[in-house]
Parts: structure tokens; C-alpha cells; sequence
């Protein structure tokens, strides 16, 4: 029997694993600051747009997850396991 500890630690697992997957397979998300436009409003006169200086103007940022991929395999083919 489960208890429910042990399930929350599989969900919590799970999650983790389908989330490196999803990083793995898709390492670009929406920009968060301007929400996937690449353009923020401006300071003054908000008709006039700007560049998202967050994601360069293109919408999109990596992920977190696949940072974290990309350091990993980095320090381990530098042997320094």
C-alpha cells in the first residue's frame, strides 16, 4: 500500500522526468516578460512599442531545464563528474 508520501514523491518524479523531456525535445519557451511578441509596450505613450530587451526581440527564451541539460553535459565532458 501507498502511502501518501510515497505518491507524492512519484508525482513529484514524474513530473520532474516529463519536464527534462519536454526541455530536451523543445529547449525554446515563450518570453515571459513580453509574452511571446518580442515588443513591450512603451514607458510614456504605450502606443508606441519597444524591443523586449529580455529575449532580444525574438519571443523566445530557453528554458530553464535545458540550462540545466547543457551543464551537465558540458561538466561531464570536461571530466568532471
Amino acid at each position: 500500500m501507498l502511502t501518501i508520501a510515497a505518491l507524492a514523491s512519484l508525482t513529484t518524479l514524474g513530473y520532474a522526468a516529463f519536464y527534462l523531456i519536454k526541455c530536451y525535445a523543445s529547449p525554446f519557451g515563450r518570453c515571459r516578460r513580453c509574452k511571446g511578441a518580442g515588443q513591450r509596450p512603451g514607458l510614456i505613450i504605450r502606443r508606441l512599442t519597444r524591443e523586449c530587451r529580455r529575449c532580444g526581440a525574438t519571443g523566445k527564451r530557453v528554458r530553464v531545464g535545458r540550462r540545466l541539460i547543457e551543464h551537465i553535459r558540458t561538466e561531464y565532458r570536461a571530466g568532471n563528474q
